[in-house]
Parts: C-alpha cells; structure tokens; sequence
C-alpha cells in the first residue's frame, strides 16, 4: 500500500493558503527587543508582574532573550 503526500504545489489549507517554512518565521529586526515583546512572545499577558520577569530576563540575557523563546 502506497500513502500519498501532498502536492506542494496545491493550496494545502483552509483558505487555501501553504504552511509558511520555519526559516521565514524568524523574523526579529536587529532593534531593541523591549520588555513588552519578550513577554508577548512567551505567551503570557502584559501585566506588572510579567514585565518584571521580562526586564530580569533581558538584564540577564540581552536580546537573546527574545530568540530563544522564539520558534
């Protein structure tokens, strides 16, 4: 029995658009990464608390911070 695989060039989704690749979700510009999108991008809501962890996990891991909660 043979299993079929999608033909790449068909519309794959939904609405008929494709899976973007992993390599063009890396996106981060070479700016400052601020508080606000190290807590945005770990899924958490903005709130006190969570900018707080934000700015000790910048403090302690500069921008870097941001790319390793990214996928």
């Amino acid at each position: 029995m043979t299993t079929s695989q999608p033909d790449p060039s068909q519309p794959s989704g939904p609405t008929g658009e494709r899976a973007t690749p992993d390599a063009l979700l890396h996106a981060r510009s070479d700016g400052e990464v601020s508080p606000e999108d190290v807590v945005l991008a770990s899924g958490k809501d903005i709130t006190e608390h969570n900018l707080d962890w934000a700015r000790r996990k910048l403090a302690a891991e500069g921008p870097a911070a941001l790319d390793k909660l990214l996928p």
